[in-house]
């Protein structure tokens, strides 16, 4: 009984002159078409009294204003395109029709521009019938019954092109107000043309004589966006006349509210993911993978009322085979916070190529972050530089939450690390912290979305994420990232989630040379000696004659410049890495030379032999380092 007043009172105002619909019984026989000889008889209970001394017209009036009032908030009660459409058909069905067919164009237009003709339409929801479903299964309808016996889908049909001087397109374009028709009358023979047009003859054959019928054109703000079909099954059938002059007023005022609706919906969608796009163009494409660390990454949005976040994450090669990884998340939903995320992530990157310490790429990030406008735009961040020669990774937190280190026996800790306050605040100061990272660990770093729910604290959401984490069995950083996401309970995210995965494999110390050279004339000689003796013990002789070439030139540059002891580094993995660093910031760069010139050769040379070659510029100086592929095995 509680069920069935809850459902009657669900139901939109009766139109007045009608008698109310109410749900057929569950024991009644469902229905195959409208038009179907099986179906159910829909219960009729009676018109509610008048009040005393009214006058009837005042009183439908009354009732038929409740009802549009009603109906209107309804409409307009989503910014989802499927939740739009719905509402549509529930305001419609069963008080106005017995069933209701929105067409849209097909593809959905862009409205912000006048999109021309309509070449096609296709169904995008459907109530109370079955027409113009054509190869559907049947076992959807049973699934998608709604509350009146009614069914509903959408993008159920099949495109239906519109022909120009046809009746599906006069219907969509004409101006005058539209005239409902009774099927099987002389003044039906447009109405019929119109639906063998958009269902076909043998769809039209599944509606009975005496079948009302309604084709409103849903307008958007700058053209028509599809065609709303209204039917009312036969009199005899059902018990309520065919569609009167009072019913088509009412028809097209809700038409007009449907086409406004429709048109915020697709402007809705439009801007989300324009909004989504940008998002999405600031974050990178893809990660460097380095030697010796395997990265992978996860972005998922929010759900479209969210708008877009603020989340990222990123991945910079460091000289020595080192790799900086990021995640931060700008506090906030909306365009500015996806701006404010791009200008952080790019002075990121700028700090982590100078080679400053975890804390002082976060010091600045604050710095940054203050110049970008009179509000304060806060954000959360953590910073960790990975050394796979050193085995450690060195870390600095900016109030975001800790993140996951996984050790080699596959036990997960949350790195409990100084969070101090997100960046933005301005005179805080932030702490590096250096933790052993063996060959075999693992780090998971990601925003708050993925731990904070509507019904989970953040506290539970680390704990059951750290203990996720632990028992899962996973051999990759992809693998681990989609172990993480296992945790998200099912349903709309509230906020967007971003996951930065790294697996540490390390760079064998028999692998790596490194020297300490002092700035001397009989230095280039000496790096020359050094290389090639490195390369034979690794069996590399073929490199020999170019990598002491090239050594040659840049420890010469780099002598000529230095006030402190040289650098000088050979390290081998899938490719034979050199590197030279000098405290010197001057960058070196290639230069045209003449016949003459007894300068300037040096990085021509390095780059004719080597594969690749550049220069970092570091906070205490540089480094030029050069690449060759290793020869194949024999």
């Amino acid at each position: 009984m509680r069920d069935q007043l809850k459902t009657e009172a669900e139901q939109p105002p009766a139109v007045p002159g009608q008698r109310r619909q109410v749900p057929a019984p569950t024991s009644a026989p469902t229905a195959s078409s409208p038009a179907s000889p099986s179906a159910p008889a829909l219960t009729t209970a009676p018109a509610p009294a008048k009040r005393a001394g009214a006058r009837p017209e005042r009183t439908e009036m009354a009732d038929r204003l409740a009802y549009l009032d009603s109906a209107t908030r309804r409409i307009n009660s989503a910014l989802d395109l499927a939740a739009t459409l719905r509402n549509i058909g529930r305001v419609l069905v069963p008080t106005l029709a017995d069933a209701a067919v929105v067409h849209l164009r097909d593809p959905l237009p862009n409205v912000e521009r006048e999109p021309g003709f309509p070449e096609e339409l296709r169904i995008h929801h459907s109530t109370g019938t079955r027409i113009g479903r054509r190869g559907r299964p049947s076992g959807l309808d049973d699934r998608r019954r709604s509350r009146y016996g009614a069914r509903s889908t959408a993008d159920g049909g099949p495109a239906t092109p519109v022909t120009r001087g046809g009746a599906l397109a006069h219907a969509l374009l004409s101006r005058r107000p539209a005239e409902p028709a009774v099927l099987g009358t002389p003044s039906a023979e447009r109405a019929e043309t119109l639906l063998r047009e958009l269902y076909g003859t043998r769809g039209v054959a599944r509606l009975a004589a005496g079948t009302s019928v309604l084709a409103l054109p849903l307008r958007g703000r700058k053209a028509v966006l599809g065609l709303l079909i209204l039917i009312r099954r036969p009199p005899e059938r059902t018990g309520r006349p065919v569609f009167d002059a009072a019913d088509t007023a009412t028809a097209a005022h809700l038409a007009t509210q449907a086409g406004l609706a429709v048109d915020t919906a697709l402007r809705y969608a439009r801007e989300w993911e324009i909004a989504n796009e940008l998002q999405r163009s600031m974050l990178p494409l893809r990660l460097p993978q380095s030697h010796g660390v395997r990265i992978a990454q996860r972005y998922l949005p929010g759900e479209r009322g969210a708008q877009v976040g603020g989340d990222w994450y990123d991945a910079v090669p460091l000289p020595g085979n080192r790799v900086a990884l990021i995640v931060g998340d700008v506090m906030g939903h909306s365009l500015t916070s996806a701006a404010i995320m791009g200008q952080l992530r790019t002075s990121a990157q700028t700090l982590a190529a100078l080679d400053l310490p975890p804390h002082e790429v976060l010091y600045h990030l604050d710095e940054q972050a203050q110049r970008l406008g009179r509000e304060q735009h806060l954000a959360t961040c953590v910073y960790a530089v990975y050394d796979p020669i050193a085995n450690r990774v060195v870390m600095a937190n900016a109030g975001h939450v800790p993140p996951v280190l996984v050790r080699p026996d596959g036990t997960a800790e949350l790195v409990e690390l100084d969070s101090g306050a997100p960046i933005g605040v301005g005179g805080v100061d932030f702490n590096s912290v250096e933790l052993p990272a063996p060959p075999g660990s693992a780090l998971l770093l990601f925003t708050d979305g993925l731990v904070e729910t509507r019904t989970r604290p953040i506290s539970d959401g680390l704990e059951v994420l750290r203990a996720r984490i632990a028992a899962a069995r996973w051999q990759s950083p992809e693998q681990l990232c989609q172990e993480a996401l296992r945790i998200l309970p099912p349903g709309d995210r509230g906020d967007d989630i971003a996951l930065l995965g790294a697996c540490f494999d390390g760079i064998p110390a028999g692998d790596v040379a490194h020297w300490y050279l002092q700035p001397r004339n009989e230095t280039p000689g000496r790096a020359r000696r050094l290389a090639a003796h490195t390369l034979r013990r690794w069996g590399l002789d073929e490199l020999s004659e170019g990598t002491e070439l090239m050594v040659s030139e840049l420890v010469t540059n780099a002598v000529q410049h230095a006030t402190r002891p040289v650098t000088l580094s050979l390290v081998r993995t899938t490719r034979l890495r050199c590197e030279v660093g000098d405290d010197s910031p001057l960058l070196p760069r290639p230069r045209r030379t003449g016949p003459e010139d007894e300068r300037g050769r040096g990085l021509q040379i390095v780059a004719r032999c080597a594969d690749r070659w550049g220069a970092t510029r570091l906070g205490t100086g540089k480094v030029v380092w050069f690449e060759q592929r290793l020869p194949a095995p024999m």
